[in-house]
Parts: C-alpha cells; structure tokens; sequence
C-alpha cells in the first residue's frame, strides 16, 4: 500500500542518519521533565487496580486540555447556531484524541523520549526549530483561551471587568511554581478535583436542561451537511483543533515518564496497558463534559430560538431565565473558572517540555510560565480593551481554528516515529494501526487545508 510504502521511506531514513548523528551523548540525552521524571513508584506485584491507581493521572491531565475554555466557545457556537448536530464532531474528534494519545503515550514508554526529544534527535536543526516554532504558537493559542476564559468566569462571578481579569491571570504563575515544587501527585490531584467540579456541574446543567434523547442519537450520526455548510465546516474545524490539541501530544508522550517502572520489555507493555486504560477513561470523560456543553446550546439556546448564542458571556445570563431556574449560570461559570486554571497547569507543563525537547533549554518554570502567559496576556488585553465580549468571543473561537492548523505538524511526526521499529522495537505500531493512524492524519491535513483555501480565498 502507498501509505505503508512512505512510511518505509521514512524508516530507511532514520536508519541511515542514526548512524551519521550521534545522538547518545549523555548531555543531550536528559529525561523528560527530569525533576519528576520516575518520581511516582508503581508496584511491581500489585494487582490490577493498585498498578492502574499508580498510572492514573497522566490521563486526567490531558483530558482537562480537551475541555478548556477554547472548547466552550466552538461547543457553545456549535449547539445554538445547529442544534445537535456537530455533536458527532466531537465525537469522531474524541476518538481520534485517543488513538493519537495512545501514540504518544506509548512513545514516552518504548522510546523514553517526549516527542519533542523525538523531534530533536531524528530531525535536522532546521525542521526542528520551525517544529518548535509551530508548537510554541499552539502553546500561544491555548494559553489565550485560558487566559479570556478564566477573565470571562472572574466578571461572571464576581464582576471584573475583562481586562482587569485578564491581568489577574498573571498570578497563577506563582500558584503553578507553588505546586510543581511540593511534587507531580500533588499537581495530578489539583487537576483531578477541578475536572470533578467541572463534571458535576455539567451532570447539573443536563438534568435541569431536559435534552431530547432522540436528538443527540441523531446528532451522533455524522452529516454530510457539516461539510458543505461553510459555517457549520468552520465551526466543526475549531471542535477539531480545540479538542485534538497539538500541545497535549507532547505533553503525554512527557508525563508518562514519571512513572517509575521497570524499563525491560514486559516493564513497557504493562505501562502501555494501564497508561492508554488511563488515558481513554479521561478522555470518555473529556467528551462527556464537551457533548454536554454542545447539548446543553442545542437544549437551551437552539430549540428555545436563540441560534445566535455564540458567547459565554450571553449563555451565562440567558442560562437561567431560558431554563427557569436558578444556580445554572453560575454551575456553568464555575466550571469555566475550574476549566481555566485546570488548562493553565498542563499549559505550563507543556511549554516546559517543548522547549526543553527542542532546544534543549531548560528555564525556570516560573520564568517559562511568565514568558507564555505574557504573549497570550498582550493580544488578549487588547482586545478585551478595543472590542470588550463579543471581541474576546470571537479571538476565543478564532485561537481554536489556530490549534486546528497547528494539528498536522504535531501528528505527522508521531505517527512516523511511533510506525519505526528502529525508534520502538517490538512496540512499533502494526500495519492497521499505521494505516487507521495515517487515514485520520490525512483527514487533520484534507480538513485544515480546505479551511485555510476558503480563509484567504
């Protein structure tokens, strides 16, 4: 097959510049994230539950990526403008979030490098800078959606204005270095309860909203209209790259090293079992809370005829008159909050991977943190000035689309790596595992390049 043919090419290539690269040297070869890397011990003859309990938490981590603010915005666009019908977005988005995160997991586990590492020691200097580029505006891009989202939830509960709020998370650099020093279960945890806030208020808001059963079975079932309709495309392209996140990838393929397990063969296949049970419960999880906030526009907003909700900020104020009762806008800015700061942990831990991958760099997280919530802060600032909520609103939906195009360069690499068995071994995918993951990576790439024609054109 040509896809297997490629793939081949490729493996032939790293064969040959492995033995033209020295990539063994001690001072290049630095584990991941070293400060915890191995921190958290796994009981080697522990039953089935006591060694998943020690590899659960990376997956919740992810997870809190795939429901950050950006996903509210495309989400809450989503359900009121076309009802339940890019709720099979979100689906085939969560699917292919876990088969890509599986890839990445598995990765961190046979190779013992993130993907970025990956990126720096098969790649020449030039592609891996521009890599690192790319995956830095992806960083950017989420670090903006949590910075208009947790402004949005601070003047929803408590009155601030936007820019004011947006000032205000400046500060979570120092809650993010207070954490990160007192150990990774401690950060795991924090992430874990803010996820649990999230989710009971969503289970909250789908009581209280009373959806049509037969809708969402019906909004499961994918349409072609999704891709004829320009709207609905943009729309359903911004679920895509707000649920799909580039950064995540690395990220995963990085946390799952804290785990201290045996690094033989049968050490690996065991932490490849738990680490992707870990990683698809949360992100069943994920698509959970996503689904709900879509069903939740389609249930309240769509069928109640107000298609044009595309802000927080309105389906906050129209969420208890519309629903008639009380508590359900705030529920939904509280999770928003939850939602924000949650992000803004694995934003952190994100940024510090990429840069350490790429460049080799290791800053200070506090001065990392300040760096990317700086460039996030800046445009955000701006606009929240110029344009108020329906500016912020529209940057929210716009840093989603950016993620989307981001998605490729971040994908291509890992299915390359993850298909070498001189990269994996014996853990190197199958060749139906090579194919389904390259027939979604040419839907990422097909997708982002029809939306970037009808963009400029």
């Amino acid at each position: 097959m040509f896809i297997l043919d490629i793939q081949k090419m490729f493996d032939n290539l790293i064969a040959k510049d492995s033995l033209l690269k020295n990539i063994t040297d001690d001072t290049d070869k630095l584990a991941s994230l070293s400060e915890v890397h191995s921190s958290i011990n796994v009981p080697e003859d522990a039953g089935f539950w006591k060694k998943l309990l020690a590899f659960t938490g990376p997956g919740l981590m992810v997870a809190v990526g795939y429901i950050d603010p950006g996903n509210w915005a495309t989400d809450i666009e989503g359900g009121s403008r076309f009802g339940y019908t890019l709720l099979s977005v979100i689906l085939i988005s969560n699917l292919f979030a876990m088969l890509l995160q599986h890839l990445s997991l598995k990765l961190g586990i046979a190779s013992g490098r993130d993907l970025a590492q990956a990126c720096r020691d098969y790649y020449s200097r030039p592609v891996s800078f521009v890599l690192w580029i790319l995956s830095e505006i992806a960083i950017a891009a989420t670090d903006l959606a949590e910075v208009i989202g947790s402004a949005i939830a601070l003047n929803l509960l408590f009155g601030l204005p936007l820019p004011v709020g947006i000032l205000f998370t400046a500060l979570d650099v120092l809650l993010v270095l207070y954490f990160q020093k007192r150990g990774f279960r401690i950060i795991e945890s924090i992430v874990g309860a803010l996820m649990g806030i999230i989710l009971l208020s969503f289970m909250y808001e789908m009581i209280v909203s009373q959806p049509s059963v037969s809708g969402i079975v019906g909004g499961l079932l994918p349409k072609m209209e999704i891709v004829t309709n320009p709207g609905m495309l943009y729309i359903a392209i911004g679920i895509l790259g707000a649920t799909v996140m580039p950064h995540n990838l690395y990220l995963h393929s990085s946390i799952v090293q804290t785990r201290n397990f045996k690094r033989d063969d049968e050490g690996k296949r065991s932490a490849i079992k738990f680490a992707t049970i870990d990683s698809t419960v949360s992100l069943g999880l994920a698509f959970f809370i996503n689904g709900s906030i879509l069903i939740l526009a389609a249930a309240a907003f769509h069928h109640n005829g107000h298609r044009e909700v595309a802000d927080i900020t309105d389906a906050y104020h129209l969420l208890d008159p519309v629903l008639g009762v009380s508590l359900a806008g705030v529920f939904f800015a509280l999770a928003l909050l939850a939602s924000g700061q949650s992000s803004t942990l694995t934003g952190t831990l994100a940024g510090q991977i990429v840069m350490e991958g790429f460049l080799n760099i290791r800053l200070k997280p506090w001065l990392r943190r300040l760096i990317t919530r700086g460039i996030a802060i800046v445009p955000a600032l701006i606009v929240a000035s110029l344009y108020g909520e329906k500016g912020t609103a529209e940057l929210l939906v716009f840093s989603q689309v950016i993620l989307s195009l981001q998605l490729s360069f971040a994908v291509v690499p890992l299915v390359l790596f993850t298909a070498n068995k001189s990269i994996m071994g014996k853990f190197a995918n199958s060749k139906a595992v090579t194919v389904i993951s390259w027939f979604v990576t040419l839907i990422i790439i097909l997708l982002n390049g029809y939306l970037l024609i009808r963009t400029l054109f």
